[in-house]
């Protein structure tokens, strides 16, 4: 019997080598760490256990029956995060180049099957050089199995896709329909086709950093949501991230113990909005006075500046937040924002998430640029979210509140539980100098008479009392005291119930 035990651990140790010490050097050298290294970081210690060790490729053509490694280039299998289960894949790029063959298709999907018959997360580690060409259809045909999945998961359980390698090709549409993606500065790129196919098709030359890097898909495709500077760091701020989530559709978030007092006021605020209407302020100092411990996890940073999005918690509960950032284009919306902010509203109600919204926009960004990109049917896609999201619903507006971008960042009107106003609230049409202009076009040769009128129609409606007049506003409240009221608030929606109706699902405006 101690044979064969010797013999399963020599298999074992064999399987667990990867590509073999000298592939492992190259993959250090590149700085990046290995399949099982990345798995190490990202779970709570001892808590993995692998499936699939042994599993290898059946391709016969091209000489690969004379090719096989154990694991055939993933790791796959469950371990936990602070105590929480959750599946995982870590691609293995010391083996045949992290490729995706029929086999490590069928792996990754047995995980992923897993994971929505017991609800709980998935991670993928991606780092792979896309299909394996041996294989031909069979690998392309295992991609399409992994897609199909991913659908089905979506809503269902939270999915992450951290990129910490190449991911080209096919391979990229499942990040692409993931709830977020992380990617690895230097070291990660995401493309359909590479540089030089690019290069042949359309004769533009371009790095794979340019094309696809971390930069370029945090900054201006929006495909990743945060680049890191190492592995290490991706990996600690999954952890993170999953903190907030919960693990399956109809369970809550995980609740953390918290000592900062629900009663705490904030002074500070009282002075956050400058007295002159146009001046710009940071919107993310609110949220992070706001927050237990004044912690705020923010997703898509580098893109679309207009509008903030991310978690953080008030009395130990996860809430999403979406917020005007008045420091970028005025806090407008645009055709990116509204995308930005809409995918993510979608998200917190499929995850029973309640969504606290701070407004202070102007209005939609005018401009040729944005109505010829679609402005009406990418504002509609936030319209269609806020609406349709069903979980508690907080909105304060903190200075402007325009046009029909008051409509859509979650007004009374769209169904938002509980809205507030701060005191230097503006609540209107549009501004007071282009709304004289229009009322008073007689008028508007005289720019004294054009002065009054304007502060007449400021004094009149450049507050939030005639809202309140109407219940549009449930209260005016003081800045000072905004997180005791947005966490009474949140307190009394815990057991929001709404009924729609009846229907397979609305048609959002791609």
């Amino acid at each position: 019997m101690q044979q064969i035990i010797d013999a399963l651990e020599a298999r074992r140790r064999a399987a667990r080598a990867g590509g073999g010490p000298a592939r492992i050097a190259t993959q250090h050298e590149k700085g990046k760490l290995t399949a099982r290294e990345r798995l190490e970081v990202l779970l709570d210690p001892g808590s993995f256990e692998e499936y699939g060790l042994f599993v290898t490729h059946r391709a016969t053509d091209f000489g690969m029956a004379e090719t096989r490694v154990p694991g055939d280039g993933v790791v796959t299998g469950w371990g936990r995060i602070g105590g929480r289960l959750v599946y995982v894949f870590s691609q293995d790029f010391t083996v045949f180049g992290g490729s995706l063959s029929e086999t490590h298709a069928e792996k990754i999907c047995k995980i992923m099957d897993l994971a929505l018959q017991n609800g709980a997360p998935i991670i993928g580690l991606n780092d792979s050089g896309g299909a394996r060409i041996q294989e031909g259809v069979a690998s392309l045909g295992g991609y399409a199995e992994v897609f199909w999945r991913n659908v089905q998961a979506s809503g269902a359980v939270p999915q992450i896709s951290v990129i910490m390698g190449p991911c080209a090709g096919g391979a990229v549409y499942s990040p692409a329909m993931t709830d977020f993606t992380y990617m690895v500065e230097g070291t990660s790129y995401m493309f359909v086709t590479g540089p030089d196919v690019v290069r042949t098709v359309t004769n533009e030359i371009v790095t794979h950093e340019e094309l696809g890097g971390a930069s370029t898909h945090t900054r201006i495709s929006s495909v990743a949501d945060a680049s890191f500077a190492n592995d290490i760091e991706a990996l600690l701020e999954t952890r993170r991230l999953l903190d907030y989530l919960p693990s399956r559709a109809g369970e809550k978030a995980p609740r953390r113990e918290t000592t900062d007092p629900a009663t705490r006021q904030e002074p500070a605020l009282d002075t956050l909005v400058p007295a002159s209407p146009s001046t710009p302020y940071d919107m993310s100092e609110l949220i992070v006075r706001l927050a237990d411990e004044e912690e705020f996890l923010e997703l898509g940073k580098a893109h679309a500046g207009n509008i903030l999005t991310g978690f953080i918690r008030l009395e130990g509960e996860t809430i999403g937040v979406v917020a005007n950032q008045p420091l970028v284009l005025a806090g407008c919306l645009d055709i990116n924002a509204s995308r930005k902010a809409a995918r993510f509203i979608r998200f917190c109600d499929s995850f029973e998430i309640p969504i606290l919204t701070l407004v202070d926009v102007p209005g939609f960004l005018p401009g040729v640029a944005q109505e010829h990109g679609g402005i009406i049917k990418h504002g509609a896609k936030l319209l269609f979210a806020y609406a349709e999201a069903s979980v508690p619903k907080v909105t304060l507006i903190t200075r402007k509140a325009y046009g029909g971008a008051y409509d859509v960042m979650a007004s009374k009107h769209i169904r938002a539980d509980v809205n507030y106003a701060w005191p230097s609230a503006e609540i209107a049409v549009m501004g007071a100098k282009g709304a004289a202009e229009i009322l008073y076009r007689s008028e508007k040769g005289d720019a004294e008479a054009l002065a009054q009128r304007t502060a007449e129609y400021e004094a009149r409606f450049a507050n939030p009392f005639i809202a309140a007049e109407r219940g549009f506003i449930d209260d005016v409240i003081m800045p000072h005291n905004t997180r005791r009221r947005l966490i009474g608030a949140f307190s009394t929606l815990r057991g929001k119930i709404v009924a729609g109706p009846r229907k397979k699902h609305g048609n959002i405006p791609l």
